[in-house]
């Protein structure tokens, strides 16, 4: 017997957690089902709607004002201006006071750890007092055993792109932590506990060591950023500690995986979840389909090596796109490989690319075409399946590293699709 809701939403990151709580709104029986970790904790946790036009002006200042100017079949062509900025509240909604940027429709401009400057709609509450538009000197600081972040490198790049204030970058030893692989979360939850660590003289707590450290190299700075490991479940009160110790304000600078910005987010995704009665299933792949007359009467779920149906009226494919493994490739077709959706790409493998390595790479956008409704098309231009829409990384027509869009996308396409769904099953 198959395991029934209104709503089945596949994929749970960004785009397939917007569907499954806009389709929530609608007092239906949702469901998100999803195989591996999201893309979530990879990311930085910023929500970009678009930083650069297709050819490549920019950081914008206000990305509602290019929307407009984007190509017919780009993703927020598709579901208007106005539902981007209606998938913008509903996340603010969500995330309450933990993100900033809801006051204005301008793009921030955040520093990050390479020493660039992404311009981005939404941002962390910690990352906000390390904005660039922000005229305070600023004291970076790293860790020898996190690479991955070499202040002085990112501050000598800051000051590059002319930031409006000085800065200073410093590298010091994190106290209790002697490994160079430990993870990040293991830094975290040092200053989450603020355990005891030995500094040579005796032990004292994690943050009091910390700021005593920073302490040392403050001159007139108001303000210090360090790499994202400021805590994770005591977030906020580890940020606060801090900025209460040093007297100055502190803040996060986003970095690359993995991602503690990205894991709280995904955390507080996965609540709004919880509290809207979406149920979500995890850890189980997808393995086929049945369909008559267009439409998808269940998929087959491989649980321990069953075949399980899950039936529901309407479905969301978010199952993001190359990097999510939502679209694949080998040496001779591009392929979606949940519903084998078309999608568009040229027979010759050698035209996905572009001759030069920063060139426009036609792979960049490959994923499932979809109609003015989000749903995917075939070859000729006919409807893949009634009920099916998609979202997020899986759709074709842009370009999110280069437009800095991709979070963006997620949300309004997610959140556009997942309100259809549960409208649809509602008539």
């Amino acid at each position: 017997m198959a395991i029934t809701d209104d709503v089945l939403v596949i994929g749970g990151g960004l785009a397939g957690a917007t569907a499954a709580l806009a389709a929530a709104e609608h007092g239906h029986r949702v469901r998100l089902l999803t195989y591996k970790q999201s893309t979530l904790r990879h990311a930085s946790g910023l929500i970009d709607v678009l930083g650069y036009t297709l050819g490549g002006d920019g950081p914008l200042s206000n990305p509602f004002t290019a929307l407009e100017d984007l190509p017919e079949r780009h993703p927020y062509s598709l579901v208007g201006r106005e539902a981007v900025r209606d998938a913008l509240h509903f996340f603010d909604a969500v995330v309450g006071d933990t993100y900033a940027g809801a006051h204005t429709n301008v793009n921030a401009l955040v520093p990050t750890s390479s020493g660039s400057i992404k311009p981005t709609a939404r941002y962390p509450a910690a990352v906000a007092p390390g904005l660039a538009s922000d005229p305070r000197d600023c004291l970076l600081v790293g860790f020898a055993t996190l690479p991955d972040f070499c202040a002085p490198l990112a501050a000598d790049h800051l000051l590059d792109t002319g930031v409006p204030f000085d800065v200073r970058g410093v590298t010091l030893s994190f106290p209790g932590i002697r490994r160079d692989d430990a993870k990040v979360t293991r830094y975290a939850h040092i200053l989450d506990r603020d355990e005891g660590v030995d500094i040579g003289r005796g032990t004292t707590s994690a943050r009091a060591a910390l700021a005593a450290l920073v302490r040392e190299h403050l001159e007139d700075e108001a303000r210090v950023g360090f790499p994202p490991i400021l805590g994770d479940d005591n977030h906020s009160v580890v940020r606060r500690d801090l900025e209460e110790r040093l007297g100055v304000d502190v803040f996060e600078v986003p970095s690359g995986p993995p991602s503690l910005p990205g894991m709280r987010l995904e955390d507080r995704l996965y609540e709004a979840l919880e509290a809207a009665g979406v149920r979500v299933t995890t850890g189980v792949p997808v393995v086929g389909y049945e369909a008559t007359d267009g439409r998808i009467e269940h998929v087959l779920v491989d649980r321990k090596g069953q075949d399980v149906p899950y039936q529901a009226g309407e479905y969301v494919l978010a199952t993001g796109g190359l990097v999510g493994k939502g679209v694949r490739s080998d040496r001779d077709r591009v392929y979606e490989p949940i519903f084998d959706c078309h999608v568009d790409h040229a027979p010759d493998r050698y035209d996905w690319f572009d001759g030069d390595a920063f060139g426009d790479h036609p792979f960049a956008s490959f994923g499932v075409t979809v109609d003015d409704d989000l749903r995917p098309l075939t070859a000729d231009g006919g409807l893949e399946f009634e009920n099916v829409r998609a979202a997020g990384g899986v759709l074709s027509g842009y370009d999110f590293a280069a437009e800095k869009s991709g979070s963006g996308v997620s949300l309004a396409t997610g959140f556009v699709a997942g309100d259809r769904a549960g409208a649809e099953v509602s008539r």
